[in-house]
């Protein structure tokens, strides 16, 4: 439970509250802060926390300015702090302008760092080696290597965001970056001038360091990163977007064998063994080997699944046991037992070969632990990509991981987050993280949504199940956005379907003579068609997933939000499937428990991106059925911002015409 604002209120809280009130520091710097009483009260409950050294779990609706009622009582604090983000774009925004700004405003003497990943910071070592012996793929890989290279000669901190447009995908960053499993630690040459090194002991000498969960979890599982030494000596840890850290802690919880791994391993040791050891072993043959066993792996994952162009799930036993699969799992056993007595021979001659060798035994350790069966409250499962296929074993949630970081320690825990659930306990995401006796607050966005938005469910629409439906989606958009002039998102709920409803919107568009344009998914990088659709008039942009969440486009550039069907958690998913036993085991129903409240989620996260600011405008559309037809509409549609709701096309193009003589 949560405390009322009272005269038994400490120093902190008065001091938080000041800072944020109508005549507070804040508003005396920033002519742009407006005061909030969500604001307020969930910096109050915060205050509260830091000062008991108790965990609050808090949820707090677009516009709350959570990331001020965060920061601003831990800096008036001056407790040392850890501070976890989603993504390194936010840990940028946090750390570049958020931080800084309030600091400034505060005169507060804080010492504040950014620790990112190893795959983040450029490794010279791997530089200077792939000046020698990296093959690119094409005249772009060349130019981005150039660039590189022009900026390591004068970047103090090594952080490749610093370089513009430098693509996450580019395939010079794994050459010029160091891996938790190529890395040659205190053998380096290159080891005094390290900015891994030098970035980690920054945030050890800072008093706020702000990292992202990916980092986290990889630290507290493989202590690679720094803040497994860092943890222990922070007051606080304030986990921001925290409703992905279930998603984000499996994969760091899981154990994962990767061919895209192997084949990194087989050019390393080619690398090495031409370079330190040339004519001591028969280095082409073992790399030849490894890449050779993982090629076949892939292909037995594979099976007869053919032109992948997103990411699939195959369930192990669709695979395991097969012939083909056991002899490829076998293959790669005997090439990293050859390849591991080679670099072990001639140990002695570079650092490079020590790495290698325990590479290689972690290796071999890792294929003997695929080879047996899956332990219990386990699952594994197989990703399946166009180039890659990996082995994953998982645990079905992260409540150990949680619970053992909290007992061991005697420090605030805060959590927070626009979707922790649908409730007051909020369950959805205590549950899972073993959180269920945390403080927990909730308090909702301080927008207009009566007055500002509506939601329309076509009442007489294909179901998600029935063929036409990802036609019919295209189809009503191109008639929405026509009306609009653009300015629209839709959401699809898998990658599947995306080209479909994008092939058939851009026909319906070219049909209908208006003159706009489909922005999809995949292809161009995630930032440049964001951009594009900011820089442009006119614009609908067709995107699955990684758009539902973390976007962010305030004012009238997007007045329209179309989802095309409820988002439930794939029933063929491994791990949903796991989840789903686990809970029948225990006596309850799955869909009530899992399926509806992932579904009501997820679809909270997407009708998120439509309102960001007080005056912003617009209509989200559901285009199934099943919202209004079935008995557990109710509880999704609650789920939603309170929306003005709209029952007929008529109806909804009538709202779309009263906003688009607004942009006019």
């Amino acid at each position: 439970m949560t405390h009322d604002a009272g005269a038994d209120d400490s120093e902190l809280v008065l001091a938080v509250r000041e800072a944020l009130s109508v005549r507070g520091t804040l508003s005396l710097v920033d002519p742009g802060f407006r005061p909030r009483e969500q604001q307020q009260q969930l910096a109050r409950e915060v205050a509260r926390a830091l000062e008991d050294q108790a965990t609050l779990v808090a949820e707090a609706g677009t516009g709350v300015g959570k990331t001020f009622a965060y920061l601003v009582p831990l800096l008036l604090s001056q407790r040392r702090a850890l501070v976890s983000t989603a993504t390194k774009s936010l840990q940028d925004q946090l750390y570049l302008r958020d931080l800084p700004r309030l600091r400034d405003a505060l005169r507060l003497p804080v010492r504040i760092a950014l620790l990112k990943g190893r795959s983040s910071y450029l490794c010279l070592h791997r530089l200077k080696q792939s000046r020698q012996t990296a093959t690119l793929p094409d005249r772009f890989a060349v130019r981005a290597l150039s660039r590189v290279e022009q900026w390591a000669a004068h970047t103090r901190s090594g952080d490749l965001a610093e370089i513009e447009g430098l693509d996450d995908r580019s395939p010079v960053i794994p050459l010029v970056t160091s891996t938790r499993d190529n890395c040659l630690g205190t053998e380096c040459p290159e080891y005094r001038n390290c900015h891994v090194v030098a970035a980690r002991r920054e945030a050890m000498a800072a008093d706020l360091v702000v990292v992202n969960h990916h980092l986290f979890f990889a630290d507290l599982t493989l202590r690679d990163s720094g803040v497994a030494e860092l943890l222990p000596t922070v007051d606080a840890a304030v986990f921001d977007e925290a409703h992905q850290l279930m998603e984000t802690g499996l994969q760091f919880a899981g154990t994962t064998l990767a061919t895209a791994q192997v084949v990194d391993l087989s050019r390393d040791l080619l690398a090495a063994g031409l370079a330190h050891a040339r004519g001591l072993a028969a280095w082409q043959d073992l790399a030849g080997g490894l890449e050779h066993a993982a090629r076949e792996l892939r292909l037995a994952c594979a099976g007869a699944l053919r032109d992948l162009r997103g990411i699939i799930k195959l369930r192990w036993d669709e695979r395991a046991g097969q012939p083909a699969f056991t002899a490829a799992v076998q293959s790669l056993a005997t090439a990293a037992e050859a390849a591991g007595v080679a670099a072990e021979g001639v140990e002695g001659s570079a650092p490079d070969f020590t790495r290698l060798a325990e590479r290689l035994r972690a290796l071999g350790a890792l294929v003997a632990r695929f080879a047996e069966p899956v332990p219990e409250q386990r699952v594994r499962w197989i990703d399946l990509g166009p180039r890659d296929s990996r082995l994953v074993e998982s645990p079905l949630d992260i409540r150990d991981l949680f619970t053992q970081q909290r007992r061991e320690s005697g420090r605030a825990w805060i959590f927070t987050s626009a979707t922790l659930g649908t409730d007051d306990e909020l369950a959805w995401f205590c549950e899972a993280a073993a959180l269920e006796s945390a403080r927990k607050l909730r308090v909702g966005s301080p927008f207009d949504y009566p007055n500002h938005a509506r939601t329309w469910v076509p009442p007489r629409f294909p179901r998600p199940n029935e063929a036409g439906h990802p036609e019919a989606v295209g189809q009503l958009a191109a008639r929405l956005a026509a009306r609009l002039g653009g300015r629209m998102f839709v959401l699809t709920t898998t990658l599947r379907v995306l080209p479909v409803i994008a092939q058939s919107l851009e026909l319906a568009l070219a049909q209908a003579g208006a003159p706009l344009q489909v922005l999809v998914q995949g292809t161009h990088p995630k930032r440049t068609l964001l951009q594009r659709f900011l820089d442009g008039s006119g614009q609908v942009l067709v995107g699955s997933q990684s758009f539902w969440e973390g976007i962010d486009v305030p004012g009238d550039a997007l007045q329209c939000v179309l989802i095309d069907k409820l988002p439930f958690p794939p029933p063929n998913d491994p791990l949903v499937q796991a989840r789903s036993r686990e809970l029948e085991r225990q006596g309850r129903d799955a869909f009530t428990d899992y399926y509806l409240a992932e579904a009501a989620i997820s679809l909270k996260q997407g009708a998120g991106r439509l309102i960001r600011t007080e005056s912003d405008r617009g209509l989200l559309v559901i285009t199934d059925p099943r919202l209004r037809q079935m008995p557990y509409g109710r509880r999704l549609r609650q789920a939603l911002p309170p929306m003005g709701t709209l029952d007929t096309e008529a109806d909804a193009l009538t709202w779309l015409d009263e906003l688009a003589a607004t942009h006019a």
